[in-house]
C-alpha cells in the first residue's frame, strides 16, 4: 500500500463516525484550528496593509479550511481525482529523504524538478509530500494578484480584491498545515517503527490532537495573545518556508511526549498541552501574516532582471 493510501486508510478509519455528521473531510488542524489561524493572521496585519484585506478577517478565517472541504467524502466517493491530486499538497514527510537529498530537492525551480530530484535518489516525492511548493506557488500567485490590483482602474479593483481574498485564504490553509508537526513527519498518525519511549500508536492520534483537542480547548484570543505586533518582510520567501517547516518538524517528538504525559482529547486540561498547541497555531498565524505582508510589499517593488 502506498504512503498516500496508508494515510487515507488510517484517517478514514479514525474519522468515519465524524464524517457521517460533517460535510467536509476533517483533517489538518480541523475546522477550528484553521479558522483560528486565518483570522488571527488577518487581525495582526499592519495598518498599512490594504484595508479590504484587513477588514476580511472573518472571511479569511472561513476560507482557511477550504482545501479540506474539497476532500469531502461524498466527492471522493463519486470520483477520487481531486483528492488524489491535491492530497500531497498538505504535508511533507521530511524524514523520508536524507538531509542532503531533501536540501537539493527543495532548491529545484518547481515541484516537478523537486519530484525529479527525489526520484533520482530513489524517493517517491508524491508520497513524501509537496507542501513547501504549494506554499511557495500560492504565495507567488498572491503577489501577482497584488501587482495587478496596484495598477487596475477603479472599475476592476473590486474584482481583483475578491480574487486576492480568496487566494490569501487558500494560501492560509497550507501555511497553517505547516505549523502542525504531524504534517511534517512520517509519524503523522501514531508512532511507527521502533518505539523505545512508548509513544502513542493509536490511529486516532492525528485527529485527537488537531481536531478534537483544538476544537474543545483553544480560542481566538489564545492565539492572538501569542502574536507579535511586527510583520516581517521575508527577503527570501523560499528559504523562509523551508526554515519554517524544519522548525515545525523539530517539534514532532515533543508533541508525542506531551501526549504520553497527558493524552490530547476533548477533556484534556493540562497547561503544557495548551501552551504547546497555542504556540503552534500562533506560529502558523504569524507566518501567514508575514507571507501576506511580503506578497503585498514585494508586489510594489521593481522586478530584477533574470540572469540569462
Amino acid at each position: 500500500m502506498s504512503r498516500l493510501s496508508r494515510r487515507a486508510a488510517a484517517v478514514a478509519v479514525v474519522a468515519t463516525a465524524a464524517l457521517i455528521a460533517l460535510p467536509a473531510f476533517v483533517f489538518a488542524w480541523g475546522e477550528a484550528g484553521h479558522r483560528l489561524t486565518g483570522e488571527a493572521a488577518a487581525l495582526e496585519l499592519p495598518p498599512s496593509a490594504p484595508a479590504f484585506l484587513r477588514n476580511a478577517s472573518r472571511q479569511l478565517g472561513y476560507l482557511n479550511p477550504e482545501p479540506d472541504r474539497w476532500r469531502n467524502r461524498a466527492e471522493r466517493t463519486l470520483d477520487p481525482a481531486l483528492d488524489g491530486a491535491t492530497a500531497p499538497d498538505h504535508f511533507i514527510d521530511m524524514e523520508m529523504a536524507p538531509p542532503s537529498v531533501l536540501a537539493a530537492a527543495l532548491k529545484a525551480p518547481d515541484r516537478y524538478g523537486y519530484l525529479d530530484t527525489l526520484a533520482a535518489a530513489g524517493v517517491k516525492g508524491v508520497v513524501m509530500g509537496l507542501l513547501p511548493f504549494r506554499m511557495l506557488e500560492l504565495s507567488q500567485q498572491l503577489r501577482e494578484d497584488f501587482r495587478q490590483w496596484r495598477v487596475a482602474p477603479d472599475s476592476t479593483k473590486p474584482w481583483i480584491e475578491a480574487r486576492i481574498i480568496d487566494d490569501a485564504g487558500i494560501l492560509g490553509h497550507y501555511v497553517a498545515d505547516g505549523s502542525n508537526p504531524a504534517h511534517t513527519t512520517i509519524q503523522y498518525n501514531g508512532w511507527t517503527g521502533p518505539n523505545p519511549n512508548g509513544y502513542a500508536t493509536d490511529k486516532r492520534f492525528h485527529s485527537r490532537f488537531e481536531s478534537a483537542y483544538v476544537g474543545a480547548n483553544i480560542k481566538l484570543a489564545d492565539v492572538v495573545s501569542k502574536m507579535d505586533t511586527t510583520a516581517r518582510l521575508l527577503p527570501d520567501l523560499r528559504a523562509a518556508i523551508i526554515t519554517y517547516l524544519h522548525e515545525t518538524n523539530a517539534q514532532v517528538e515533543h508533541l508525542y511526549k506531551l501526549d504520553k504525559a497527558h493524552p490530547f482529547d476533548t477533556n484534556t486540561s493540562d497547561v503544557e498541552d495548551k501552551a504547546f498547541t497555542v504556540d503552534r497555531l500562533a506560529a502558523g498565524a504569524k507566518m501567514l501574516r508575514d507571507v501576506w505582508w511580503t506578497a503585498w510589499i514585494t508586489s510594489g517593488q521593481p522586478v530584477p532582471d533574470r540572469p540569462r
